[in-house]
């Protein structure tokens, strides 16, 4: 019982130790009301601690004080502060504003001399708040000195000073007058690239990584691109840039960079599944850089029940050697798919150039030679075909993982001539668009549109890979994979001379990485130029955000669905990137 007793009496100190010790409070009124200064003199005062009401009523002096900083800082030098403390529990201190009139900005000068006045990329700092007849803000002042200082170290200005920065505050009148002239003196240039430490590549292949010639003028924008392209080159681990103006010869920057290779060989395995191929796994191995001048090479491969492929690829860089390059690929793949009676072995070898052109598009040339023997329904065939082919392909996006704007772009032509190393005549192309828009965060709206023709002096020759068909996560959902194709007159699925696909798609945030999802799809493949008999469907999907991209899982339902037709609920599974 006595113990009980103690362990009460034990709980009630701590009770009341703790509403004795609990933190005070602060209560700022402003009258008339200014929300930005209640909120600026409530930053300026800060945490009030655990003060019981006498220590309060001691920090009331420094409190009122603060708030007049706080009043001064937004223009308001004329304030009647008055401060109270209400002995409550736990205490509190009220500060009552009446912020008067506030002091407006006179004459306002903010002017750029010497070279830096000639730059148009140097620009002087905007906002409404710094200009004849508007209220004076500290803050504002200040930023637009930091803007302007920013601005000539970004541009290689380091020379530069203020030869006028002042800021004279009549309170009486009510009036304020700014001064800020800076005179940037002469713009530095970079001087020669040097390259330092733990690696093995040629110095002219690092050079070409290099955005800029010596004596371009200085742009920090160019450190962060040099800096980024080693990075993304593959080749190190560890990349330093110094481009340091202490160190500058007359006006002129020497760069030196430190690097420390990576180490040359890596090796990647995974898992995933999705309702069209089922289970499947991956595999790849790349050797990051062969010789000193970078050349790469490596291996894929990938295992599922319908497809089954291996691939290798060597590359050569070009110039610049980030975006162009000269790869060798060959390839096997082998392919069953039961819905649509068809099984493919196919061989593929050939070069192709991959560049960057000057206005974002990526382009492909490229020279394969395939080889595929195939069965469709009763049908079998050899096809060999030499097809020069061209693709180009733009992507916009604020992000590779999960975006929230952008759109995609891919066009892609090959053809093979009878006689030059093909047994036939044909052309085959393809066009895809995808676009994504986010609007107020939450509501996502995704859009996709694909076409497809091949044209040839004799289709029943044309292989399965240069056929079309549709159906499936990535282009009709409700239908299987590949189900949507002509038939023969077995009824076989054997795919067709076209492809037109499309799909509208609506998403809701529900929580940072749940949404909520309904789509429209249709699509079909088929053999002649009129309009098509396109399959319809709908749906409703969940998407949760991994750190790989989305993962989709949707609940799909054919329109008016054809009578060999499935027009159950389909479920389809499938994840990546959105564009």
């Amino acid at each position: 019982m006595i113990a009980v007793k103690k362990l009460c009496a034990g709980v009630a100190l701590m009770v009341f130790c703790a509403s004795v010790l609990a933190e005070s409070r602060l209560r700022v009124s402003v009258q008339p009301a200014n929300k930005e200064l209640k909120a600026n003199v409530e930053g300026y005062i800060g945490s009030l601690g655990e003060r019981n009401a006498d220590a309060l009523q001691r920090f009331s002096l420094v409190a009122q004080g603060q708030a007049e900083k706080a009043a001064q800082a937004l223009g308001y030098y004329q304030a009647q502060i008055t401060t109270e403390v209400v002995e409550s529990t736990p205490p509190q201190l009220n500060v009552t504003i009446n912020p008067g009139e506030p002091v407006h900005l006179r004459n306002v000068v903010v002017r750029v001399d010497g070279p830096a006045a000639q730059l148009s990329q140097f620009k002087l700092p905007k906002g409404a708040r710094l200009k004849s007849g508007d209220v004076l803000n500290h803050g504002t002042y200040d930023a637009a000195k930091r803007h302007i200082l920013n601005q000539g170290s970004r541009y290689g200005f380091f020379a530069g000073k203020f030869t006028s920065q002042q800021l004279d505050i009549d309170p009486r009148a009510g009036i304020a007058d700014v001064s800020l002239i800076y005179e940037s003196g002469p713009r530095y240039t970079f001087g020669d690239v040097g390259f330092n430490g733990d690696y093995d590549l040629d110095n002219d292949l690092l050079q070409r990584m290099v955005p800029f010639k010596p004596n371009t003028p200085y742009n920090s924008d160019k450190i962060a691109e040099l800096y980024q392209a080693l990075r993304s080159s593959d080749y190190f681990e560890i990349v330093q840039v110094d481009a340091n103006p202490s160190q500058a010869v007359g006006e002129t920057i020497p760069v030196v960079v430190q690097l420390s290779a990576r180490k040359p060989r890596s090796m990647g395995i995974g898992l995933g599944f999705s309702t069209d191929v089922g289970p499947r796994g991956r595999a790849n191995w790349t050797r990051h850089y062969a010789n000193p001048q970078g050349h790469s090479y490596g291996a894929e491969l990938e295992l599922s029940a319908p497809r089954q492929n291996v691939s290798v690829f060597y590359d050569i860089p070009l110039d610049p050697p980030l975006t162009d390059k000269l790869r060798f690929v060959g390839g096997y793949q082998y392919e069953d798919l039961p819905d649509t009676d068809t099984l493919s072995n196919l061989i593929t070898v050939g070069p192709e150039w991959h560049s960057q052109l000057d206005n974002g598009w990526q382009r492909v040339i490229s020279l394969k030679w395939q080889r595929e023997e195939y069965e469709l329904g009763d049908d079998s065939g050899l096809s060999t075909l030499l097809l020069p082919g061209i693709s180009y392909a733009y992507l916009q996006s604020d992000s590779q993982v999960d975006p929230s704007q952008g759109y995609r772009l891919q066009f892609d032509l090959a053809a093979g001539k009878e006689g030059l190393g093909s047994d036939s005549d044909v052309v085959h192309s393809n066009a895809l668009a995808k676009g994504l828009y986010t609007l107020a965060r939450k509501h996502r709206f995704l859009g996709r549109a694909q076409i497809g023709g091949t044209e040839s002096n004799g289709f029943s020759n044309v292989p399965p890979s240069l056929r079309f068909f549709a159906g499936g996560d990535q282009s009709v959902r409700g239908y299987d994979y590949d189900s949507l194709s002509p038939e023969n007159s077995d009824g076989d699925k054997i795919g067709g001379r076209y492809l037109v696909a499309g799909s509208v798609e609506y998403q809701y945030s529900v929580a940072e990485k749940w949404r909520v999802a309904t789509f429209f799809d249709q699509g079909n493949s088929f053999n002649d130029l009129e309009f098509p008999s396109l399959k319809k469907s709908f749906g409703f999907g969940v998407r949760w955000i991994s750190p790989l991209g989305p993962l989709r899982l949707d609940l799909a339902k054919p329109i008016n669905p054809g009578k060999d037709d499935d027009d159950g609920i389909h479920i389809h599974f499938s994840m990546g990137p959105e564009l």
